[in-house]
């Protein structure tokens, strides 16, 4: 008997669960913009005059007053509000159509990082449509390392470049103008030799600040247009663990399934602009230990009670490093990069999967130098890292 409550418990939750998640993925279908929908120009300024913006607002209208705004013929306005309710819709689709749109898609598929090594292991580099995770302690450099993927998609496709704008959404107050404009310098000094190459790069990355959940959700939500009416070709998301972090507790159960759900929300967002415009995303997260002994008493736990911030020694005391936010964000990342210190100068990558890492494990890889970004060094022992 109680074994078939918790089943229906069970199955409550599931399909509570289930229904949710649907109707978000609605949600941000039915954000997209109107003008995206091949409506008429007039029609689409009448209706942003009575504030439809999106297929949401337009199908929350009646039809009497969708008359009154457009102007069109009930048959005309039949026609929209169809193709807005099957742009609400998640696409039907085949293995074939798929492999056909990749083979004409004409951006690149992967995004270098210009470091030779990296791009080898990473065959070709990130790849664009996916979410790449950059994550590490305090300090490490994820910062700058995004500051430097931010300069590389800004330049020319003849240079390894994106030659597109950048999204740089920063929650931590991190980003440096000054900074960017060193790494330009560094990296790249022919081609920022005069003041002209400096102002094309600063104004095409575009920095927003958020310093809560509830505006970071917001900015996602509209992130789209910034897209389409800019020429965004790289998203960079600085951290995505600062903010969830500093608002709930883990430790709480009702926090735990709040700061799940809110998760789950920004990287559907993020991989449904990922897969849309076929661009990369970066997201650099935070670090995390936990006891070996704890791992062993609650393995499949998708919390993070039990762990300790930090992670500069992860093999002592029985102890590893990950990264943070638990299983159920990592289930949402492609592509994780894990920055450690080797020392005052140089930073290392994990050689093994991030749940077998110890000090005897890590791999220099990164260099920082006073005005230059992160760079490789020189190790013929580096052969891989983990990729998800």
């Amino acid at each position: 008997m109680i074994a078939n409550t918790r089943i229906n418990q069970w199955r409550s939750c599931a399909r509570g669960f289930l229904l949710e998640h649907w109707w978000y993925l609605f949600t941000i279908m039915s954000s997209r913009k109107i003008q995206r929908l091949g409506i008429a120009p007039p029609v689409i300024e009448r209706l942003h005059r009575h504030g439809v913006f999106s297929c949401q607002d337009l199908l929350s209208k009646t039809r009497l007053e969708l008359l009154k705004m457009t102007g069109v013929t009930n048959s005309q306005l039949t026609n929209i509000l169809l193709v807005a309710s099957r742009a609400c819709l998640p696409r039907q689709t085949t293995a074939l159509s798929m492999y056909d749109a990749a083979g004409r898609e004409e951006c690149p598929a992967f995004f270098k990082t210009s470091l030779g090594q990296l791009d080898q292991v990473l065959h070709g580099g990130l790849p664009a449509g996916t979410i790449s995770e950059i994550a590490g302690p305090p300090g490490c450099g994820k910062t700058q390392f995004c500051i430097m993927l931010s300069v590389l998609a800004t330049l020319p496709a003849a240079m390894g470049g994106l030659d597109g704008a950048v999204a740089y959404i920063d929650t931590e107050s991190a980003f440096s103008a000054e900074r960017l404009v060193e790494v330009a310098r560094c990296r790249f000094p022919v081609h920022f030799s005069c003041d002209e190459a400096y102002i094309a790069l600063t104004s095409r990355i575009h920095v927003y600040q958020e310093s809560t959940c509830c505006s970071l959700l917001a900015r996602l939500q509209n992130l789209e247009e910034d897209l389409i009416t800019k020429g965004i070709r790289l998203i960079v998301l600085d951290s995505v663990a600062s903010l969830v972090r500093k608002e709930f507790d883990s430790s709480l159960r009702g926090n735990l399934i709040e700061r799940t759900n809110l998760l789950s929300k920004q990287a559907a967002i993020l991989k449904y602009l990922a897969e849309a415009f076929s661009i990369p995303v970066v997201v650099t997260n935070q670090i995390t230990t936990r006891l070996r002994a704890q791992h062993s008493a609650c393995q499949g736990s998708t919390d993070e009670a039990g762990t300790l911030d930090g992670g500069a020694d992860s093999g002592v005391g029985g102890s590893y490093v990950m990264a943070a936010l638990g299983n159920t964000w990592s289930h949402n990342v492609n592509t994780r990069l894990i920055l450690q210190y080797l020392d005052e100068t140089r930073r290392e990558i994990p050689q093994t999967a991030i749940h077998q890492l110890s000090t005897e494990e890590l791999i220099p890889v990164f260099k920082r130098s006073e005005l230059g970004p992160l760079y490789l060094c020189s190790n013929e022992k580096f052969q891989k890292f983990q990729q998800l």
